[in-house]
């Protein structure tokens, strides 16, 4: 089959050098006579793996000593529960930037446990933008701060670290965790699901300070526990073993490019040629305030939405696919994680031209 382009916003696009890896020791892992897949959780092949990835993303992200990194399962959705059920820590409230529909999600399910207060919200303009720390009304007794440094949907993404004082700063970097360069000291948590820039569907990684872990609100079941998790080096059940074993080599890959400034590079020159597509016509339209233009989702629509599945049609022919736009927001969605080749956003890029040009 021809080579394709794959946007989607996830599960998505994985390096190709990794999945040629992963089809050469798929029957068998290093002469060990089994794939991973078969391995125990706890053998000596399986936890060797499982260090190896840990080392390697701390290395990468420059993580303390004094942060667990946990390889969970559940999605980030998860997270949205565990987060308030472990640092609360008997406070009654925690404080939630609204930025989009992650952020909606993760402040509904807060308020299952939580006073919930949301310190600034950008849904008066459809989440186009993020609001600056400036208009947040942060509450100095809240447990911690959430917020969506990347609202994979709405294509807004945050490029400066809150400042929260003594309060611990939270982060869902779904969907842009690796991306670039983050200083994790600034933060209580941070989570992620793998399936944007890490790795395959069934993952999720949870980057906490130790401090935080072991104070969970009461009824907390024992897998919603950090703590359980923490104290068992991510095996007190069977993890997503597979995923993390593809993890770790995206980890690896990741490394091979030059580490996370080189990724930010990168990215932004690959976010650069296709914004400065949209911009230079009016057949296109980015909705993003330029200032928080996301580096990995990039939201467009068309002058005439009513040329909107022939867009589709067309770029589907030419293997350019999964453009489009969510239910919620409409129109396309180019992601462009780490793994998407400059190649890939030129085709598409140079297929936005050519579409202009027969129907403008």
């Amino acid at each position: 089959m021809s080579s394709v382009y794959n946007f989607s916003a996830g599960p998505a696009v994985l390096p190709k050098a990794v999945l040629q890896q992963v089809q050469q020791e798929l029957v068998d892992w290093h002469n060990s006579g089994m794939s991973v897949m078969e391995m125990s959780h706890r053998g000596k092949e399986f936890m060797g793996i499982a260090a190896e990835a840990e080392a390697d993303l701390r290395s990468l992200m420059g993580i303390p000593s004094n942060y667990k990194v946990l390889f969970l399962q559940g999605g980030a959705s998860s997270q949205f529960a565990m987060v308030p059920m472990n640092l609360l820590g008997g406070k009654a409230g925690a404080d939630y930037l609204n930025t989009g529909e992650w952020s909606k999600k993760a402040i509904k399910e807060a308020k299952r446990f939580a006073s919930v207060n949301v310190v600034a919200s950008s849904e008066d303009k459809n989440f186009s933008y993020a609001p600056g720390q400036d208009a947040w009304k942060l509450d100095s007794n809240a447990a911690y701060v959430h917020y969506t440094p990347n609202e994979t949907i709405g294509g807004v993404e945050i490029f400066w670290t809150p400042e929260t004082g003594n309060v611990p700063l939270v982060a869902d970097m779904s969907s842009n965790i690796l991306s670039r360069p983050m200083d994790v000291s600034k933060y209580g948590l941070i989570y992620a699901g793998a399936q944007k820039n890490i790795g395959p569907a069934g993952l999720t990684i949870v980057i906490v300070r130790e401090d935080l872990i072991g104070q969970t609100v009461a009824g907390t079941p024992t897998m919603f526990d950090y703590k359980t998790h923490a104290e068992n080096e991510s095996m007190y059940n069977t993890p997503p073993t597979f995923a993390m074993y593809v993890a770790g080599l995206v980890f690896k890959w990741i490394g091979a490019q030059g580490g996370l400034a080189a990724m930010e590079k990168i990215n932004r020159e690959k976010a650069g040629l296709l914004y400065d597509a949209l911009d230079g016509t009016d057949f296109y339209n980015s909705p993003v305030a330029k200032e928080n233009r996301s580096l990995m989702n990039v939201p467009f629509t068309l002058k005439d939405a009513a040329l909107d599945e022939a867009f589709l049609k067309g770029a589907k022919e030419r293997g350019l696919l999964q453009l489009k736009g969510h239910r919620s927001v409409g129109g396309m969605r180019a992601s462009i994680y780490n793994a998407m080749p400059r190649a890939g956003v030129q085709a598409l890029v140079d297929y936005m031209k050519e579409f202009e040009k027969k129907n403008g």
